[in-house]
């Protein structure tokens, strides 16, 4: 089941995507206003939904409605670094070696946006692009092991995890560089977890201006999904509806040579299989500068 968040003459309203259409789900639940609500309600709640999608025509074609981020309330988005070998090798000069463990760092919930919202550079001078598989967590997740973390997932969307460059240069982590508003665009929906049987089975890709610039599959990731959410609980607890970004692999801009990062007008495509696209324009910035 495809769950998006969506305007329609002005009116926002939660709904299931079915081909290229939307069953709108205000009506018949009138306290399901966010994919947050939907998670709260467990399975129980998710059945519910089912049954009645089985039963209801369309109302709305895709192409009528503007489609929204997804998530609104995460309490959490975390990011995993170097997840992929081939992009650990080209990020090489970035940092001073490899590291031995998961690399984690915050995007702060600010920076969430829409899938096909504007992208501010705000300050920066080097924007870059990362297609990445996110996940979102369904129920409290602390101390499961890798066998069992997959049943903690409620669904997956695609994720560009935005970098500005110059930024992530200023300090070891990563956090601020990676947290400008509107530099975590997600969606364009939430594909709940029945819907894809294997996350480590999807091919990711990524486009700018119509230029492939990504293409990998999620098979190739150094740590998979479930050995992300086991170390991570280890540590602490996941709650439901928080966001993990799975890591991106090689072809990102500032490895390039030389380094192509994201120009004003430029138009970035993220694509994963099974769950979508987004697409998200470079806006113009700002010339306001920290020294």
């Amino acid at each position: 089941m495809r769950l998006a968040r969506y305007r329609i003459e002005g009116r926002q309203a939660l709904g299931v995507i079915e081909d290229d259409s939307v069953i709108d789900l205000s009506g018949a639940f009138p306290d399901l206003a966010s994919v947050e609500q939907v998670i709260e309600k467990g399975e129980r709640g998710l059945d519910a939904v089912r049954d009645f999608c089985c039963r209801r025509p369309a109302d709305f074609a895709l192409a009528e409605v503007e489609l929204l981020q997804p998530i609104l309330s995460a309490g959490k988005y975390l990011a995993i670094g170097l997840n992929y070998r081939s992009h650990a090798e080209e990020a090489r000069f970035m940092v001073s070696q490899p590291a031995a463990r998961q690399y984690w760092f915050n995007k702060q919930i600010t920076c969430l946006s829409g899938p096909f919202a504007e992208i501010d550079p705000g300050v920066s001078k080097q924007v870059d692009y990362e297609v990445e598989l996110g996940v979102v967590i369904g129920k409290p997740a602390k101390g499961v092991s890798a066998a069992s973390a997959l049943d903690f997932v409620f669904g997956y969307f695609v994720a560009n995890d935005v970098s500005a460059r110059d930024w992530q240069a200023h300090a070891p982590s990563f956090t601020v560089g990676k947290s400008f508003d509107t530099h975590g665009p997600i969606g364009p929906w939430i594909v709940t977890a029945d819907e894809i049987g294997d996350p480590q089975a999807l091919d990711l890709k990524c486009w700018v201006n119509g230029e492939l610039r990504q293409s990998s599959n999620t098979s190739e990731m150094l740590y998979t999904v479930a050995e992300q959410i086991e170390y991570l609980s280890t540590a602490f607890t996941l709650m439901p509806g928080d966001l993990l970004a799975t890591g991106t692999p090689e072809g990102v801009g500032m490895a390039r040579q030389p380094p192509e990062y994201l120009k004003p007008g430029d138009v970035v495509r993220c694509e994963v299989q099974g769950i979508g696209a987004i697409e998200n324009r470079i806006g113009p910035g700002t010339d306001k500068r920290i020294r």
